[in-house]
């Protein structure tokens, strides 16, 4: 399939106005966990890669940030796309990825393959998005730890089943592991290795 066309378009319209304002709402949102930030920008990403996850990507990655991304979307238009807006080259090697995304439903493989970092260098992790149906109206997790007071609630629609097993083993390997952005839409949330996060009894 030619995704040309899909390639060469659909990038920020305003890149410095609107990348610095992405970064603003996801640097609130690694300090606010669990809360929902909207991506105030003008970005059509290729299909299957919904718009908050486009202005995310384009907005942190750049040459030297290595992405690897999950069966259909690495077949389509985006890693084309986001290579041409960002310089970012699509990575096949998990733990080689400085980010990773999975598409909506996608089965999630265990989040120990990719980078966690170093005791030195926590920071040099995989940063992991996850498309879901939807941030609201699923089953509630309760987030605590730091930026939250006492706690915060979440209910995000369609996180695959085995990501609450695979987050507290994330959580064990602190001050290493993966960071988490969920996304839906224009909307998204962050979720930082610090965060607890338990399933609530409905």
């Amino acid at each position: 399939m030619d995704h040309k066309g899909d390639i060469l378009s659909g990038g920020f319209a305003d890149p410095v106005f609107e990348s610095q304002g992405v970064f603003r709402k996801l640097m609130d949102g690694m300090a606010q966990p669990g809360t929902i930030h909207v991506a105030d920008a003008r970005v059509k990403p290729p299909a299957p890669l919904g718009k908050a996850a486009g202005a995310v990507l384009l907005t942190l990655c750049d040459h030297d940030t290595p992405f690897w991304m999950n069966g259909e979307l690495a077949r389509s238009g985006v890693p084309g796309w986001l290579s041409f807006h960002t310089g970012a080259e699509l990575e096949t090697d998990k733990s080689g990825a400085r980010f990773a995304v999975f598409e909506a439903g996608a089965a999630l493989t265990s989040l120990g393959l990719f980078s966690v970092g170093t005791q030195e260098y926590p920071d040099r992790s995989t940063t992991v998005l996850i498309e879901v149906a939807a941030l609201i109206g699923g089953s509630p997790f309760r987030l605590t730890g730091p930026g939250i007071r006492d706690e915060r609630q979440i209910a995000p629609q369609g996180l695959p089943q085995a990501f609450l097993h695979m987050w507290a083993e994330n959580r064990l390997a602190f001050p290493r592991g993966i960071d988490v952005i969920l996304t839906s839409g224009d909307s998204f949330l962050c979720l930082p290795r610090s965060t607890r996060i338990d399933l609530m009894e409905n």
